[in-house]
């Protein structure tokens, strides 16, 4: 039995990582749920404080996947109409899969700022600023889960 919730905690830990190319996975709360599994396995294998910390990290990361678009936004020069339009194209195209993800913040962005009769160029820089977010979100995401990766495998 001790197998299988070690192989059901690395399937978790793999679904956490591909949550960073399948929108509708939420990445670090699946691979969180493959180190709470560990617990089913062995009583003992994370501490309380170790399992709420990680819990915490994985909240701060969701809260941050969501903002850092909006964020890089703002830092290239894009206006309030840029970064909602980040949002606004984020819930928009977040259906679409790993492209509407990338796409729907810079297209929010850029059309935000085309809104705000901003020229092309400003608009260009802010939806880059979106596209810069997105790509490192994700780089939290990957991180948070591949850490959650290695804690497991030293818990074995």
């Amino acid at each position: 039995m001790t197998w299988l919730w070690i192989a059901l905690g690395f399937l978790f830990i793999i679904l956490g990582l591909m949550g960073f190319l399948i929108p509708a996975l939420p990445g670090p709360p699946v691979a969180y749920a493959g180190l709470w599994l560990q617990q089913i396995r062995e009583p003992d294998a994370y501490s309380a404080t170790f399992l709420l910390t990680w819990g915490a990290i994985v909240m701060v990361v969701l809260v941050l996947d969501y903002y850092i678009p909006v964020w890089g936004t703002k830092k290239l020069g894009g206006s309030k109409y840029g970064m909602w339009g980040c949002t606004i194209g984020f819930l928009a195209a977040f259906w679409l899969g790993p492209w509407g993800i990338i796409i729907g913040p810079f297209a929010g962005a850029f059309l935000g700022e085309l809104l705000a009769n901003q020229t092309q160029k400003k608009a260009l820089k802010a939806a880059f600023g979106a596209f810069l977010g997105f790509l490192g979100g994700s780089l939290f995401k990957i991180i948070v889960c591949l850490l959650m990766g290695y804690y497991l495998v030293i818990s074995i």
